[in-house]
């Protein structure tokens, strides 16, 4: 098995969305930033703050029937005592989407009643829609509009370009490309990402992060891992690469002479995670962060 390498991960693209991100500010009202509910520390930019100049914002939890709903619980009651409205969201199951314009309403009260003051409380909100690739911004949209305008597809980098869509409760989106910042200070937040398909695989050693994956899921959520794999006996003394072997195994992905087929087992595993067929799991939770 190879080392896992250092993840150093920056298109093009995503500088001039910073830049489109900044010279939209004017038009906003507010910032809905969209995290993975598995990861909301790690998925979300950390830059965003100063980007969007400390307009109100709001947190939306995407993802979350496939995230660890104590979890996620937690993770809401840390971003309140911040202030800040954290809503646990699935943008493709319609999970808490109702909860949305009611929220922005409340974040905005202040702005709503100073238009209405100026006589133009029919002027809509105006909010933007933020976070780093593949957290759900375009299924997020799409559910909300009620249509497939905002390209969709599981992937980062899909969603190049500003687009505006009309919703319900006098609500108006503004969809930006996913950001990522330069680099990553933190392996592990880098990896926590890779995890969930925010980085390109492409760019990374796909048995290493699998082997990573593993080692960091046997932490808690080994029974999730045996249950998936009809596994027999404890995982929790084997070495990570030990347990992908069993699973290979267990799927009969063998190549020539019986050797097992890692890179086949690993590609397995990893979009099984990332399809919530291992379970509901969380990566982080903010007593450890």
């Amino acid at each position: 098995m190879s080392q896992m390498q250092n993840i150093q991960w920056y298109p093009g693209h995503m500088t001039k969305t910073r830049r489109q991100i900044e010279g939209c500010l004017k038009l906003i009202d507010a910032v809905a930033e969209i995290v993975d509910a598995r990861l909301p520390l790690s998925s979300r930019n950390p830059d965003l703050p100063k980007m969007t100049n400390s307009k109100p914002r709001l947190i939306l939890l995407n993802k979350c029937d496939i995230a660890d709903k104590k979890a996620t619980d937690m993770w809401v009651d840390y971003f309140k005592k911040q202030g800040i409205i954290a809503l646990p969201i699935d943008a493709k199951n319609s999970t808490g989407m109702n909860s949305f314009v009611p929220a922005v309403r409340e974040l905005l009260k202040e702005k709503l009643k100073k238009l209405n003051e100026k006589g133009m409380g029919n002027r809509p909100l105006r909010v933007m829609v933020c976070g780093i690739p593949n957290v759900g911004k375009s299924s997020f949209i799409n559910k909300l509009v009620g249509n497939t305008k905002a390209k969709v597809e599981d992937r980062p980098g899909v969603t190049r370009g500003n687009q505006w869509f009309t919703v319900k409760g006098k609500i108006e989106l503004l969809d930006t490309p996913g950001v990522l910042w330069p680099k990553f200070d933190d392996q592990q937040v880098a990896q926590k990402l890779a995890f969930t398909g925010a980085i390109k695989d492409n760019v990374l050693d796909v048995e290493s992060l699998c082997c990573k994956l593993i080692e960091f899921l046997v932490q808690d959520y080994s029974e999730n891992i045996i249950s998936r794999y009809k596994l027999e006996d404890s995982i929790d003394d084997l070495q990570p690469y030990e347990i992908l072997e069993l699973i290979a195994k267990k799927r009969g992905m063998l190549i020539s002479k019986g050797e097992v087929d890692y890179e086949r087992a690993a590609i397995m595993f990893i979009d099984e995670f990332r399809a919530g067929k291992l379970g509901k799991i969380t990566l982080e939770l903010p007593e450890r962060c």
